[in-house]
């Protein structure tokens, strides 16, 4: 099928490149012109302006929005509802506040858009693997796009999790999950790198990988990163916070629901900027070996 798709980071770039293989004819565009060779090189065609998926992309028309969370997508897509037409299908792929997604789904439903939001996950290695996508919205408009998310996922790797904002609110608690799994897992191998026992912490990881109730990708990386560097010495433990965990712990409070766990993982991030420990280190190591994050370059030490 036809789709525009704008915003080309990390994610973006590799999603229009899995979109182009698995046949489909993506047009797509970002701030800059920067990646408009990559784009192109991988079977995509280029367009100027938002404008321009009036003219390229038959009715009804699907645009994909894969730009950062907050005033960028509220700005693309208050655009996108001057130049695309009643019944063509807005989604947001991005990190969106799920509270923000509510607001966006009632109002484009109200202008006649459709709209569904997709929780995104895969990171950078989604091109290869595919991405895990948690759509919220409209069961009609995700019969639309289902054959994007066929190409975009792994088997079984999609599902309709509920109404507009469900996809976002679904890949927030995932985040905050995901930042006590870290979290966790920095701790653990923060206290065997002081054990005094030299420790192979390497193939301990991949030990850990075969049987092991603490198996999982996460784990994978992080032998992948004690191989490539075991004491993590060429980045800062500085870890930054994307908001998830933040809006999880928000959205628990208000219900009453006690979060110690996200609570406390979130508390280590910040506390990681005050200092440069080993388990800090590898958190940021982790979180760029995943997603591609940017991390801190250790200090010089002449």
């Amino acid at each position: 099928m036809h789709v525009g798709f704008i915003g080309l980071g990390k994610m973006g770039l590799n999603m229009v490149k899995r979109l182009s293989q698995g046949g489909h004819t993506v047009f797509g565009t970002a701030r800059t012109a920067a990646r408009r060779p990559e784009l192109e090189q991988g079977g995509a065609r280029w367009v100027d302006s938002l404008a321009d998926f009036t003219r390229t992309l038959p009715a009804p028309r699907v645009v994909w929005v894969m730009v950062p969370a907050g005033q960028a997508t509220e700005d693309t897509i208050q655009n996108l509802t001057h130049v695309l037409e009643p019944g063509d299908l807005i989604i947001d792929g991005g990190n969106s506040d799920y509270r923000d997604t509510q607001r966006r789904s009632e109002d484009l439903t109200r202008l006649g858009f459709r709209f569904l939001d997709s929780g995104t996950s895969g990171g950078i290695w989604g091109l290869k693997n595919g991405y895990c996508l948690m759509i919220g919205g409209l069961p009609r408009d995700v019969q639309i796009a289902a054959p994007l998310f066929d190409t975009l996922a792994p088997p079984q790797g999609w599902a309709h999790v509920g109404p507009g904002g469900a996809g976002h609110m679904v890949k927030m608690v995932h985040n905050a999950i995901e930042y006590e799994m870290m979290q966790a897992m920095a701790e653990g191998f923060d206290v065997l790198d002081h054990s005094g026992m030299n420790l192979d912490l390497a193939r301990i990881a991949d030990l850990w990988n075969h049987g092991s109730v603490v198996r999982s990708w996460l784990m994978e990386l992080a032998a992948s990163i004690f191989s490539e560097n075991p004491k993590i010495e060429a980045i800062q433990g500085y870890v930054e916070d994307s908001g998830e965990c933040r809006w999880t712990i928000e959205t628990a409070l208000q219900q009453g629901t006690p979060t110690p766990v996200f609570c406390a993982s979130l508390h280590a991030r910040y506390a990681s900027r005050r200092e440069n420990a080993f388990a800090n280190r590898f958190l940021a190591a982790l979180r760029q070996k995943f997603g591609g994050h940017a991390v801190k370059p250790a200090e010089s030490q002449e």
